[in-house]
């Protein structure tokens, strides 16, 4: 595949468009015409958004999740007199992201949901602009060595895992020892419960769960960021896309949502990477890498913020931390059913059935449950999500 210059505009494809990632991704797209088109546009079931999207951007492809979804989204373009094509269903996903003439394909499709498309763009040697967590979770090895294989690009767009990208060389290593580095460390906000007792915590609501003191996202990423288990997955994720061994990557606690990450090297430098709490920075430098970008995000004022904290992650608190690091140690299929674990958690969790403590519980009871296998396949990886997710849907009835 041909790969896009600094003469041609660029065709991106964004998944989960109507999401938070998705939205930023085209604000800062629509601030350089000159450099990308909008390809193709995927949703879930989010007729007003897409409608609007559509009407704005004017994607040749339109791709709705739910055929429900797609046939009111193609009746209200079409009344419109819009020239984009709707598509719905997983094929369409995955056939848009793999298109012949996609350049750039922004991952940001929420859960479990965003593998199949990711892989998909990855076989097919594609720019990738990775915001989907799951997508190395659950499939790590098979992602990294999909990477390899068609010599795509993989550009992480995590703010965490972005600013580790962006202070670490970027000639891949075989390990971080060879490129000179020590360990990485993620910062965390601590989100809203940093600062709460084990009581407070138990009696957590939705509301308050909801209530992120730095980051606007959407609720399923929210909820990971109060319990923490935002963090662990990053976790796992920073393993396959630094070479990075569970030892390697520890955790740090930073109110201020200031220091994006940090990476350590040998001779005791610690590097870190700054600005504003906002996704269109990390946005624009996947969409502009190597070039440096206008994205629209202010000024980082050191003095106004005035003071850079740090702690520990407390495991006690947050122990979805904890079993994000047992996953990664146990290996193979245990962070697949970690995350479809967490998912079912979170969901019940928004849903009012459980309470907030009561998800890492349903999270380790399933992981203990389960026999991990070695990763050989994604359809191996989709049988253990389907298993991992009855097992905490039959947790829930027993419990909720």
């Amino acid at each position: 595949m041909s790969k896009p210059t600094l003469e041609t505009v660029q065709n991106v494809a964004i998944l989960g468009a109507t999401g938070t990632i998705g939205i930023q991704t085209l604000d800062v797209i629509s601030q350089h015409p000159e450099r990308f088109k909008v390809f193709a546009l995927t949703a879930n079931n989010n007729v007003k958004s897409m409608f609007s999207l559509c009407s704005e951007h004017s994607p040749r492809y339109a791709v709705m999740l739910q055929p429900q979804a797609a046939a009111e989204l193609g009746a209200q373009l079409k009344a419109a007199q819009s020239s984009t094509i709707v598509l719905h269903g997983e094929q369409a996903l995955i056939d848009v992201a793999a298109h012949a003439e996609v350049d750039t394909v922004m991952a940001a499709i929420v859960g479990a949901a965003g593998l199949h498309p990711a892989m998909a763009a990855a076989k097919a040697g594609k720019r990738i602009l990775l915001a989907n967590k799951e997508t190395l979770v659950m499939a790590g090895s098979l992602f990294m060595r999909a990477v390899e294989e068609s010599g795509a690009t993989l550009l992480p767009i995590d703010s965490e895992h972005n600013a580790i990208f962006q202070v670490m060389p970027h000639q891949r290593a075989k390990s971080l020892a060879e490129a000179g580095i020590k360990r990485v460390l993620l910062t965390a906000s601590g989100g809203p419960f940093r600062n709460a007792t084990l009581d407070d915590m138990r009696s957590v609501t939705r509301a308050q769960a909801l209530n992120h003191p730095n980051w606007v996202m959407g609720p399923k990423i929210t909820i990971d960021s109060a319990t923490m288990m935002n963090k662990g997955l990053e976790v796992i994720e920073a393993h396959w896309l630094f070479n990075a061994a569970a030892n390697q990557i520890d955790v740090v606690v930073h109110p201020q949502s200031v220091i994006h990450s940090m990476v350590e090297y040998n001779d005791g430098s610690v590097l870190a990477q700054l600005g504003n709490p906002d996704m269109r920075t990390p946005i624009a430098y996947g969409l502009g890498f190597p070039d440096r970008l206008q994205s629209g995000v202010n000024s980082l004022d050191l003095i106004k913020i005035g003071r850079l904290d740090f702690c520990a992650p407390d495991f006690s608190r947050f122990p979805c931390l904890r079993l994000a690091y047992d996953a990664l140690n146990a290996g193979g299929t245990a962070p697949a059913i970690l995350n479809a674990a967490n998912e079912i958690a979170v969901e019940a969790f928004l849903a009012e059935r459980i309470g907030f403590m009561d998800i890492p519980l349903m999270i380790e009871s399933v992981l203990t449950a389960s026999v991990i296998e070695d990763v050989v396949s994604i359809e191996q990886l989709a049988t253990v999500d389907a298993k991992a997710r009855r097992a905490a849907s039959l947790w829930l009835e027993n419990h909720a």
